[in-house]
């Protein structure tokens, strides 16, 4: 009886410690940093909104379910931790010698929920009725203190996204901001707008990796979406780079952006262990943008006047090259997030494989 008392205690205290832990990564840890407790909740959670979706006909109906989706899984923690606290510190409570099983668990939810209907026998009970009591406030402080973070963090990305809307449509596309981007003639609000972007690919690769839930939180209206503006921007610096014309000595700033944009991608891939390729080379890796595609951008550039380069095919190699290190990343958080249909990014998904190496490799397939 004494060894099972010893185990349930102990058994108990585990629980209650890796729960505070886990709370204390999510919310507090400066870091991307993978967390069971939390995972098995998002994904919990999204299971049972893709069975949901399965009843809704449009992309706006799917796009309003999913509007809540990140906000009730994370407040859907608090409880969870709660509970599993709760059922680790009735395990010492029983341990300690209040019994029933129930009176333990009473106790142990009174304490936890400060609520004062049940109280300890002993003076050790209460020492560990405070404790549980403390614990219970600190993972409320948490959650409270870390939407504040959290919604400046989802403004601040938004801001740009929106902004993103006046020089490249609704939805946004390389084509238009190109297009744009020519129409100002003014090389210095082109430059202020590669630098821009290149500071928001870091400030979300800081801030969706260490606060992981914005990944999921969605833009106001339904055509927004993060995933797809990172990608209209970086195709736009593919295009620049690869298709337009530059003066001799023309600042390379775009390709700042790709590589700026690039690692952000993978790292918030990295965090939810989403598998892309890590090494592509084209034409060995193909990418989700096909030639017709491609052609119908030079085309349309060509009649708006935006000076091109003159050689097609070497232009469409050129954007492929960069098109290629970011495609599988871009079309793998595409679907994670589930982000609208638009063009150059919507119509594949990535197949994944392992090489011999242990690296990550495979290709794109077409979706039917």
């Amino acid at each position: 009886m004494i060894l099972l008392r010893i185990f349930l205690f102990l058994f108990g205290l585990s629980l209650a410690g890796y729960t505070f832990i886990s709370a204390a990564r999510t919310f507090v840890l400066p870091r991307s940093a993978s967390v069971k407790l939390t995972s098995l909740v998002f994904h919990a959670v999204r299971k049972l909104f893709n069975m949901a979706m399965k009843a809704l006909p449009t992309y706006e109906q799917r796009d309003s379910l999913m509007a809540i989706y990140a906000p009730l899984s994370l407040l859907l923690m608090v409880p969870t931790w709660l509970f599993i606290s709760t059922v680790g510190f009735a395990c010492m409570f029983w341990a300690m010698g209040i019994t029933p099983w129930q009176e333990a668990f009473l106790l142990s939810g009174s304490s936890i929920l400060t609520l004062g209907f049940a109280t300890a026998e002993t003076m050790p009970q209460t020492i560990l009725a405070f404790i549980e009591a403390t614990v219970g406030l600190i993972l409320v402080a948490m959650l409270i203190s870390y939407l504040p973070t959290m919604y400046s963090a989802f403004s601040q990305r938004e801001e740009s996204v929106s902004l993103l809307e006046v020089r490249a449509g609704a939805p946004p596309t390389a084509p238009e901001l190109m297009w744009r981007l020519h129409g100002l003639n003014n090389d210095l609000a082109a430059q202020n707008f590669w630098e821009s972007w290149e500071l928001w690919f870091t400030q979300i690769d800081e801030s969706h990796t260490s606060l992981s839930a914005l990944v999921f939180f969605r833009s106001p209206r339904a055509q927004q979406n993060w995933v797809v503006a990172a990608g209209a921007v970086l195709d736009g610096a593919a295009l620049y780079l690869s298709t337009i014309k530059q003066p001799d000595g023309a600042p390379l700033m775009p390709a700042l952006v790709i590589r700026a944009g690039n690692v952000a991608l993978r790292h918030i891939a990295d965090t939810f262990q989403v598998a892309y390729n890590d090494d592509p080379h084209f034409p060995a890796d193909p990418i989700s943008v096909t030639r017709a595609e491609f052609d119908e951008a030079y085309d349309r550039l060509a009649s708006q006047g935006v000076p091109l380069q003159p050689d097609r095919d070497g232009a469409w190699h050129h954007f492929a090259g960069w098109r290629v290190n970011y495609d599988s990343v871009l079309v793998a958080l595409a679907k994670l997030t589930m982000a609208p249909e638009v063009a150059w990014l919507s119509d594949y998904t990535f197949v994944p494989a392992q090489t011999d190496a242990g690296q990550t490799s495979g290709r794109l397939q077409k979706v039917r």
